[in-house]
């Protein structure tokens, strides 16, 4: 019995230190279940191990299975979860096939928004396609205290913040529903003006137009987009990218490099942008991989006569004079994909800004042409309504000349630089997106190589931190 005592003091006290850590009393009443469990014992949680043969194995399995499934669901939650590297956004920093351990504590875990989801899932079931977690019940955000909070350069995981709607169908979950809305709607719209002739309130109203069009386009053809749907803030995709501007700071992109209040960011060592280069021969596999150029690379090339390539891969093929005619840099960028999608500020990828960075307990003046860039905090991550009436700006049915935010918000971006679907297409992230910190890189494999020779021996255990 000494022994049992013992058993319960301890859990009693990890139990209760939890509890306190996430600041949620609720959970005392499981304290009189987990005395049973271990002293008085009226219940018989175990009961199937006195029935019959098949009723035993089976229930034996069962409480195997659920019991892993709540542990890695626990886990999941407070403490780390896995994540792989789905594309070649922060490249060559992180690689396409990298593993990572993310922690959760490094920042501090979030309570969950939406508590009832299957483990090791983020929002589909992979077999039936159908959602994974259930929307009710829905509870406001709150992060638990970390080890730390958000450095600049830091690599995060976040989830995505223009995933709040999606379409449906498969083929367009992944795309920006913004993006798409104002893609169409430029095509749809007849005799637009040109942004630049109208007032500030007369863009407003002309892209919000764009916006309805492309909008009605896609509710109206649900054969091949599917139904309109929201996801809940963790439960949108995970990307991780590198958080290149902090909540209060100023960001500028000129010539593409960042600036922070005026002072250069280091770009790291690692970053690529893409080159145009016409190549006189294949590279051999050995080129390939010292100037780390991959198969995906090459198709790019192929596809569109530009490829991403770092520094050291851009000196090290100009010096072969015998591999490529010419490797220049290249400069091309749209400024109707950038955000904010109805601001017509004119910047790109290359050249943007400058953009203050929302912090939480600080005030904005709010304009109508600084407005786009912070309606979506405003309105969406912030939760109020906002509306522009009479060249006059409305908050909560108020005239409004400032804004005081709520949330910290972060900028973040890839080093893969111009094939990074980041901050500069749909702007900031919010704390409560916030999912964790990288930590390490736990096992690597190359897409392009299988078997043993794809394994990247050299990036197993390898700290993230140490990525610069």
């Amino acid at each position: 019995m000494r022994v049992q005592w013992a058993k319960f003091i301890i859990v009693l006290a990890l139990y209760l230190l939890f509890l306190y850590w996430v600041e949620s009393w609720w959970g005392l009443l499981v304290v009189p279940f987990i005395y049973d469990a271990y002293i008085s014992r009226k219940i018989n949680w175990q009961w199937w191990k006195e029935a019959e043969t098949p009723v035993r194995v089976v229930m034996s399995w069962v409480d195997a299975i659920v019991f892993a499934l709540v542990a890695v669901y626990f886990i999941n939650l407070f403490f780390f979860q896995n994540y792989v590297i789905p594309s070649s956004s922060l490249e060559k920093s992180l690689l396409t096939g990298d593993y990572l351990f993310v922690s959760k504590v490094s920042y501090g875990p979030r309570i969950p928004e939406t508590p009832l989801t299957m483990p090791l899932t983020q929002h589909t079931l992979p077999v039936f396609g159908t959602k994974s977690y259930i929307s009710w019940p829905h509870w406001d955000y709150r992060r638990v205290k970390g080890l730390g909070t958000v450095q600049l350069n830091d690599i995060v995981v976040f989830n995505f913040p223009a995933g709040d709607t999606i379409c449906s169908d498969p083929r367009y979950q992944a795309y920006d529903y913004y993006q798409l809305c104002y893609g169409y709607g430029y095509q749809l719209y007849p005799n637009r003006p040109n942004p630049d002739s109208l007032s500030a309130e007369q863009r407003l109203r002309l892209f919000d137009e764009v916006a309805t069009l492309g909008r009605k386009y896609i509710e109206g053809n649900f054969a091949e987009f599917g139904e309109i749907d929201s996801r809940p803030a963790d439960r949108r995709e995970n990307y991780v990218k590198r958080c290149v501007g902090l909540p209060g700071q100023t960001l500028q992109i000129k010539d593409r490099i960042i600036y922070l209040d005026g002072k250069e960011n280091k770009t790291p060592d690692e970053a690529q942008f893409t080159y145009r280069v016409k190549l006189k021969r294949h590279l051999t596999d050995e080129e390939m991989l010292d100037m780390q150029i991959t198969m995906e690379d090459l198709a790019q090339l192929n596809q569109f006569g530009y490829m991403p390539m770092t520094q050291h891969a851009v000196e090290k093929m100009r010096k072969m004079t015998d591999l490529a005619d010419s490797v220049v840099l290249n400069t091309e960028a749209s400024e109707w994909d950038i955000y904010p999608l109805n601001g017509n500020l004119h910047w790109t990828r290359d050249n943007y800004g400058p953009v203050w960075i929302p912090k939480k307990g600080e005030s904005i003046d709010l304009t109508l042409e600084n407005l786009p860039i912070y309606e979506r905090p405003i309105k969406v991550y912030e939760g109020n309504d906002l509306a522009v009436k009479d060249g006059k700006i409305l908050i909560n049915g108020q005239e409004t000349k400032s804004y005081t935010f709520k949330m910290d918000y972060y900028w973040m971006m890839g080093d893969n630089r111009h094939n990074s679907a980041d901050s500069r297409y749909w702007g900031f992230v919010p704390e409560d997106h916030i999912v964790g910190k990288p930590i390490f890189i736990w096992w690597s494999s190359d897409p392009d190589r299988g078997g043993i020779s794809g394994i990247r021996w050299s990036r197993l255990f390898r700290f993230v931190d140490d990525i610069k």
